[in-house]
């Protein structure tokens, strides 16, 4: 699919803050999967994280397979944490048809790491062997061991470590294309 073609597409899906990266640009890092096995609740109970996730080498040359990729950027202010989980579950649903969309249009590489941890299903199995939704679950971009604060920088995207819950969150979802 040609960019023009592509970004008509993402705007019909509503995702009009987005830009166009070089995914080999993009920095994965040991010390951000030291940062998911030591202080993400996630870890170890979510199918789409680590540890059921390839090693931090691994998640680099699987960045380098690919020439383009695309950056959502979204921004959303909550009263509590845990008020994110609806939004990005929604989010994430309609990245993945997007996904779906882009690859039944012949992009086969066509591939996306979710805005947050996937938290598709109320109850996640824990184990990428039983989970219930294999087709649809993605990891997050931290999870493939990426520092988001540097890779999207890069880009000139605004991002942050909030000090309190009342200011805006500024997320990220990547959908790698080839």
């Amino acid at each position: 699919m040609k960019r023009q073609e592509l970004e008509q597409l993402f705007l019909s899906f509503g995702f009009k803050d987005f830009r166009w990266a070089d995914p080999r640009r993009f920095v994965v890092a040991d010390w951000v999967r030291m940062k998911c096995r030591f202080g993400c609740p996630e870890y170890g109970r979510n199918a789409a994280c680590p540890p059921n996730l390839p090693g931090v080498d691994e998640c680099r040359r699987f960045f380098r397979d690919y020439r383009k990729a695309v950056v959502f950027h979204f921004q959303k202010q909550v009263a509590k944490p845990e008020d994110r989980f609806e939004w990005t579950r929604s989010v994430n649903r309609e990245l993945l048809k997007l996904e779906r969309e882009i690859f039944l249009r012949g992009a086969e590489k066509a591939y996306l790491l979710f805005l947050d941890s996937c938290n598709l299903c109320p109850e996640c199995s824990g184990d990428r062997r039983t989970c219930k939704l294999p087709k649809m679950a993605r990891p997050t971009p931290d999870a493939l061991a990426m520092d988001v604060y540097t890779s999207v920088r890069r880009l000139g995207f605004p991002i942050r470590v909030l000090s309190d819950q009342s200011q805006t969150m500024n997320r990220y979802a990547f959908l790698l294309l080839g």
